[in-house]
């Protein structure tokens, strides 16, 4: 009887060990699950850009070819960026951000935008610079300094 309940207690014993192992591995596992969120919420700030650029041309982009929206650095403008690139004609340089959530009225405000135009560096807040960011700063809001980010909507 004694050694059926040894038996016993060095397999519980195993059990627990094999559990807190589990455990520690989905405690490491968590913080991998961020990196895929703030993926799509990357994609989801560049598609809102790619419309803002859009919605920013008198004739909506042009060319035979598609336009392109580059992150902003903070102290050039976007004349400058766009020219740097194959993509040399400078559009618009849009700032937008949008609030975490689903709206709940018509009245409420979902996000904000900007146009500071293409020959100006405009304000020039590192923290508007999407290339400087930490990846989880797409989750901070205006009480974190986090107003939006800016882009250069750019043509060939």
């Amino acid at each position: 009887r004694r050694k059926k309940l040894k038996n016993q207690i060095s397999a519980l014993g195993s059990t627990i060990s094999e559990l807190k192992a589990r455990v520690a591995a989905l405690e490491v596992a968590e913080p991998i699950q961020a990196k895929p969120d703030e993926d799509l919420a990357w994609q989801s700030l560049h598609m809102a850009a790619a419309a803002a650029c859009r919605g920013s041309t008198a004739s909506g982009g042009s060319g035979s070819w598609g336009n392109a929206v580059l992150a902003k650095e903070n102290s050039r403008s976007c004349a400058n960026v766009c020219a740097s690139t194959k993509f040399i004609h400078c559009d618009a340089d849009v700032s937008i951000s949008g609030y975490y959530g689903k709206a709940e009225s018509y009245e409420q405000r979902l996000g904000h935008f900007y146009n500071y135009g293409c020959q100006a560096p405009g304000n020039t807040n590192v923290k508007f610079d999407e290339v400087k960011a930490d990846g989880g700063d797409v989750f901070k809001d205006i009480d974190e300094g986090h107003w939006y980010y800016r882009f250069c909507c750019c043509r060939k």
